[in-house]
């Protein structure tokens, strides 16, 4: 949402999220991506919006096989449970027990959110690294199991998840987990890790659809920040 959408007025990020809650009725967090959320900002996140307000919440990086930082986790968890760095002092390969306490933590910390009816679904959005292959479909398995009775929204960001015979079975897998596909809009470029805007139903209590712009130009291009990398305006054409 860009900053000139708001009165002038309105600049706390508490404000922000009251203003907003005014017009729609859900949101997408994508900061919990970056670090785990704490109890508290989930409780202010449920007080400050209205009943029936949702909240979908975009799981942590490790949650989805991404690398991370020993600083993007919460201290606690840093100095209870080993780990190791790779030369770029990243955390390629966690433990297991690493792993689970962070989906732990996580599901913990939005709590609130839970028992006030206000979180939606757990957006899980994999690599483009991560392709279609028994390996990668058994950790989907795993991620969305640890995250019950919580609903679940999978995007993939390789084109093998829905290439030719391939398609059939990321559905199967989804329905059989009662886990939402999440179709995307996206620069039509040719490239694999673009996935074309396919509509796809894999449990009737859920329809997930993120725009992602289809800014060509900076999809694959260094870029100062996200919102210049996916700046696009839709229309009506």
């Amino acid at each position: 949402m860009v900053a000139a959408w708001y009165p002038r007025d309105v600049r706390s990020a508490a404000d922000r999220l009251r203003y907003y809650a005014t017009w729609f009725d859900t949101v997408e967090v994508d900061s919990t991506f970056y670090g785990l959320p704490s109890r508290r900002i989930a409780h202010l996140w449920a007080e400050r919006t209205p009943p029936g307000f949702l909240f979908h919440v975009k799981a942590f990086a490790m949650m989805t096989r991404h690398p991370v930082r020993p600083e993007q986790l919460p201290r606690q968890l840093r100095e209870a449970l080993p780990y190791e760095e790779d030369s770029s002092g990243r955390i390629i390969h966690p433990t297991h027990e690493l792993r689970k306490a962070v989906f732990d933590w996580f599901l913990e910390a939005l709590s609130p959110l839970g028992q006030a009816g206000k979180l939606g679904a757990v957006l899980l959005q994999f690599p483009p690294y991560m392709t279609a292959s028994p390996r990668a479909r058994d950790y989907i398995r795993y991620a969305v199991q640890l995250l019950k009775p919580h609903p679940v929204a999978v995007e993939f960001r390789h084109a093998s998840w829905v290439n030719g015979d391939e398609f059939p079975q990321t559905t199967q897998l989804l329905e059989e987990l009662g886990a939402a596909y999440v179709c995307v809009d996206e620069p039509r470029i040719a490239s694999p890790t673009v996935l074309p805007p396919i509509v796809a139903c894999t449990t009737p209590s859920l329809a997930y659809v993120r725009f992602h712009g289809r800014n060509s130009a900076t999809w694959n291009a260094k870029t100062r920040s996200a919102a210049e990398r996916f700046r696009y305006r839709y229309n009506d054409a």
